[in-house]
């Protein structure tokens, strides 16, 4: 979300207003309350004397608390209001809004507060494709007990919003109306509760009680962040704006987690906000493995949750086959009536392998073999689907069997035009797209490990270790451009090789796939200046025929896909380079007041000395809170090794000193110190060191 918007969060509900913290929603803006993929209030105006109020301040430090500080607007260039008013807001199961107005002046004032309240009930897939509603909607007020119940009805499908007031008020067709009377340097209060109920609840909703918790709430949910933030490391650095970034990214995913009571007390990281409050197979996972150092917890529910969801059959409609990870879990009306697939949607190719690296990379990390027993089923099931129902032709390729409201693209780049041709031409389905390849690779050898080290199964093991080295010996064969000395994007439908520049190779160095002496060319484009901006790698090269440096994919930077990169680029001795983009990256995230959004525009760094806000990205996004988390274990050198953790630094040198602190893993607990040594300035750059 942008600047003009404030959001404060917990799991799948969520709250998106303007700067005064009003919701003005049209059918195809995300702003409102949301919860379980339903908007449960669109409208939320805040009005006194018929006047909308002027912002002073904002604090948004909390990610489940806001407070607006507000006055009434004036004609005149000073502000010099008679009265105040402030706003404190508090997530809830809803959330509680607390409303004081103060007067400053030496008389006692009259005044008329309304607080205009409408529902839409959208769900989220109608806001994204401003879509009507189909059901009846209802408006039912109780004076005497100072309750506003707005309902939707489709069928056997029911939501509702209560609101209620501490203080006495008229409901009326707009909403709450409050005549209020305050003597000289008093202030007024009320507390407005909303409580949603998705259909999925049991209980009426106008049999539940209402009180005021914001005190509790606010004092719950500060105890249980501090606890999250008292179990991560510790992590200091001369340059302090490393230590908020830390601090930014971990209370955004905090503020990211949701139960979505499929492992009882378990919390896996949602996709993002606004769109994206849910469970993503790829992104989920590959969160876990940025945050694996930091908040291993995660890894576990998302392992464990994954394989709940499973799939067990084959279905057209919903993308799925046995053994294949889920892509995305929605709640709403369209997937309850069958008009969107997610209930869940498997439509993705690369979910499956990912899997399979992190249950491995976790157990590394944490040596609990307990939980790579249970999830050995899984894990074989996972395995099977790669050879028997995702490998055409000899790689793991996706198709759209749902034709009419499946992804085209079932990769990480899943927009429509993200896999096209050095011409800007569109390549054809099915498509095995080459970074997909490469987590085959890297699925298969880590789980040979498994095999041989846990599972007792060192036929398996070789099995797989052999079908891995076919592997890379045939993808190096298949996907190599050797004449642009670069791998291609894809091999398309009608087995042609998708030759634009893209940002996928530096996945294929994370995977190790890529032979040693193809290497060098591939990290020679990815840091050319048709790759790298100076504040990242772009998506697609600068030059190529689809190339936009605002487009979803085809020219933004998007913070996750380089982290993973630079993870890459240190897997194959590329030290400099590996720190020249952790530093590019985590220099934008200061533009960005620390935490980093989904995406970028990917225009060149001297072009505008600051990197450029994509217009919707989500913020905050799960794998982007996660990307400075594993940039520093990238460039702290933090690599697992039997019951050791292994430290070989290349920090950047404006970094300075760097420590991490209390790194918990089958090692126990270590700390981790390092001096910045890695010069990642070009010629010409030294002021922006400088500046640093």
């Amino acid at each position: 979300m942008g600047n003009n918007t404030v959001s404060i969060l917990e799991g799948n509900t969520f709250v998106v207003s303007n700067l005064s913290g009003d919701i003005d929603a049209s059918l195809d803006e995300p702003t409102g309350l949301f919860s379980h993929d339903t908007r449960y209030l669109s409208q939320w105006l805040l009005k006194v004397n018929g006047e909308r109020l002027h912002t002073l301040s904002v604090d948004d430090l909390d990610y489940f608390s806001v407070q607006f500080f507000l006055v009434p607007a004036t004609k005149t260039t000073y502000i010099d209001a008679g009265f105040s008013i402030l706003r404190k807001r508090s997530i809830s199961d809803g959330f509680i809004e607390d409303i004081t107005i103060q007067n400053h002046t030496e008389k006692p004032i009259n005044l008329t507060l309304h607080m205009e309240i409408d529902a839409d009930f959208a769900d989220l897939f109608e806001v994204r494709e401003a879509l009507s509603k189909k059901g009846t909607h209802n408006r039912h007020a109780d004076n005497a007990r100072r309750e506003l119940l707005l309902g939707y009805q489709r069928e056997k499908f029911l939501c509702e919003t209560l609101i209620t007031s501490t203080a006495p008020t008229i409901i009326d067709e707009l909403g709450f109306c409050f005549d209020i009377h305050i003597q000289p340097h008093q202030e007024w209060i009320t507390s407005l509760t909303v409580t949603v109920a998705p259909s999925t609840l049991k209980a009426p909703l106008q049999e539940m009680t209402s009180v005021n918790r914001h005190k509790v709430i606010y004092a719950d949910k500060s105890r249980y962040m501090q606890q999250w933030l008292a179990n991560a490391p510790r992590v200091s650095c001369e340059w302090r704006w490393l230590e908020r970034i830390y601090q930014r990214s971990m209370i955004d995913l905090a503020a990211l987690r949701f139960s979505p009571n499929i492992v009882t007390g378990k919390s896996i990281p949602a996709a993002g906000l606004p769109w994206f409050m849910t469970i993503f197979g790829r992104d989920s996972i590959i969160t876990s493995l940025q945050t694996l150092p930091f908040a291993p917890e995660l890894a576990e529910a998302t392992l464990l949750t994954l394989a709940a969801w499973q799939g067990t059959v084959s279905d057209d409609f919903r993308d799925e086959e046995p053994g294949k990870i889920l892509h995305e879990l929605r709640y709403g009306e369209m997937t309850i009536f069958g008009e969107r697939p997610h209930s869940p949607y498997y439509g993705t190719a690369d979910a499956t392998p990912l899997f399979l690296i992190l249950l491995d990379e976790y157990e590394r990390w944490t040596g609990d073999d307990k939980l790579v027993h249970k999830l050995k089923p899984a894990a074989k099931d996972a395995l099977t689907w790669i050879d028997e129902y995702g490998s055409r032709n000899g790689y793991v390729e996706f198709d759209q069997r749902n034709k009419l409201t499946g992804l085209e693209n079932q990769c990480w780049k899943d927009s429509w035009n993200a896999i096209l041709f050095a011409d800007g031409s569109q390549s054809l389905l099915p498509r095995a797209t080459c970074e997909i390849q490469g987590y085959v690779y890297d699925a298969k050898i880590r789980c040979a490990r498994l095999a041989r080290k846990i599972w007792n199964d060192p036929i398996l093991a070789q099995r797989l270790e052999q079908e891995a080295s076919d592997l890379k010996r045939r993808f190096n064969e298949d996907f190599w451009l050797s004449e642009q000395g670069f791998f291609a994007l894809a091999i398309d439908g009608a087995g042609r090789k998708v030759d634009s520049l893209t940002s996928n190779i530096g996945h294929l160095l994370w995977s190790g796939i890529v032979e040693h002496e193809k290497a060098q060319s591939c990290v020679d484009h990815l840091m050319g200046k048709r790759l790298f901006s100076g504040w990242g790698i772009r998506t697609m090269a600068e030059g190529e025929g689809g190339y936009n440096p605002i487009g979803y994919h085809i020219g933004t930077i998007w913070p996750h896909d380089n982290s993973l990169i630079a993870w890459g680029l240190r897997r194959y001795g590329f030290d400099r380079e590996a720190a020249r983009i952790s530093a590019g990256i985590l220099e934008a995230a200061t533009f960005f007041r620390g935490r980093l959004p989904e995406a970028f525009a990917g225009y060149q760094r001297n072009l505008t000395s600051y990197p450029v806000e994509y217009p919707t990205a989500c913020s905050p996004q799960a794998w982007a809170a996660g990307a400075p988390l594993l940039l520093l274990r990238v460039f702290m050198g933090l690599e697992p090794d039997g019951d050791n953790l292994i430290i070989n630094p290349a920090v950047p040198l404006a970094f300075g000193r760097t420590n991490i602190l209390d790194l918990s893993g089958r090692w126990g607990h270590i700390d981790a110190c390092a001096h910045g040594k890695i010069d990642v300035l070009e010629a010409g750059e030294a002021m922006q060191r400088q500046a640093w």
